[in-house]
């Protein structure tokens, strides 16, 4: 299990500029997280990227880059067995998506943890109670377990003070810092954010892409499909950038 420090409150945290890429080479293994191998890539049935093929290897950190409507999303859904795959091969965290059954996709979704733009909390929960329904869902049955879990990932991003409160009670920040506290309930391997900075202004986006770095320096794989180049500037790594119908990889 990969064991997470805390990270204390955040209030305008000056964060130095980054000239170089960040250093992962302590992280990243040469065993594959994800797997694509001539991939095509649908929207509402059109075909918008074919043959795509990449590989992401356990403890990267990776961008996926490109404007609205170029894709970005749908891999995602794909990623996560919400679209059929239509290619040579499709693989992510040791789930062979190509042959997958609905069965199984509760398990492959135990082991990556989602982040939307749109937070997706319940607005008549607290936000304990929302951890607390996502791991019933899970399968954690223990009353007591799921408190401690709950306000350990609380803690993890600097909201264990506030676990009472109720989603509108906090800042979009502090919204989307609780859904990545809900992505890392089940201590996943892969975390995938779907343009988690979206709604966010530039000092508190950047709270939570230090964050996510942070998660990152602990050896949890992470891919983030966004558009804010102000961060990825900030915080260099690894860019799969859609342009022109194909994917561009930095290979940084």
């Amino acid at each position: 299990m990969n064991e997470l420090t805390p990270i204390p409150e955040i209030e305008n945290v000056e964060t130095p500029e980054l000239t170089e890429p960040v250093s992962q080479d302590l992280n990243i293994s040469k065993e594959p997280v994800i797997i694509l191998k001539n991939v095509d890539i649908h929207q509402k049935k059109l075909l918008i990227l074919s043959q795509v093929s990449l590989t992401i290897n356990k403890g990267e950190f990776v961008y996926l880059i490109g404007k609205t409507g170029t894709g970005k999303s749908s891999i995602l859904k794909l990623l996560i067995a919400d679209e059929k795959v239509h290619g040579d091969h499709a693989e992510i965290v040791g789930f062979d998506l190509k042959k997958i059954k609905t069965k199984q996709i509760p398990y492959l979704r135990r082991r990556i943890g989602i982040i939307f733009q749109d937070y997706q909390l319940l607005s008549e929960n607290t936000i304990f109670e929302n951890l607390d329904h996502a791991l019933k869902a899970i399968g954690w049955n223990d009353k007591n377990e799921r408190y401690e879990r709950a306000m350990k990932t609380l803690d993890m991003v600097g909201l264990s003070t506030k676990h009472f409160k109720y989603p509108h009670q906090l800042s979009g920040g502090e919204q989307q810092r609780v859904c990545i506290a809900r992505a890392l309930l089940n201590d996943p391997e892969l975390l995938i954010a779907d343009e988690p900075t979206g709604n966010l202004d530039p000092i508190t986006s950047e709270e939570i892409f230090q964050i996510f770095h942070h998660i990152n320096t602990k050896g949890t794989t992470v891919l983030i499909a966004t558009h804010d180049f102000m961060m990825i500037d900030k915080f260099p790594s690894r860019s799969l950038l859609i342009e022109d119908d194909k994917i561009i990889d930095s290979g940084l």
